[in-house]
């Protein structure tokens, strides 16, 4: 069995290692996936304090992205990338497992 990877950017490193220096907390963002938003799953993100022993763990510059099981086999292959344009700042996701996506950019179908 292949083992999954994903990306985590170098913008997306940098950025999550900025806003766990600001609140005190490792630079561990944990990316997991929920029933939802307008086409089926969404993307959620939040600091961890630390990997789950069954997530996938991956390294990048100052930061780590870790993915549940659960949530892996829906956004396994995918970059994680934090995008700044005038709409705003946000981490975004680019799933080649997603069949469709929203106009927000943050859900998706399969």
């Amino acid at each position: 069995m292949d083992i999954p990877t994903m990306i985590l950017s170098p913008s997306a490193a940098a950025r999550v290692a900025a806003i766990a220096a600001k609140q005190g907390k490792p630079a561990i963002l944990r990316l997991a996936v929920e029933g939802g938003g307008c086409s089926g799953f969404q993307y959620t993100f939040a600091l961890a304090d630390a990997p789950d022993g069954d997530d996938l763990v991956i390294e990048s510059g100052q930061a780590v992205l870790v993915v549940d099981p659960v949530s892996l086999d829906l956004v396994a292959g995918s970059t994680v990338d934090f995008i700044e344009s005038l709409g705003g700042s946000a981490f975004q996701v680019t799933n080649p497992n997603a069949a469709s996506g929203c106009g927000c950019g943050s859900s998706f179908a399969v």
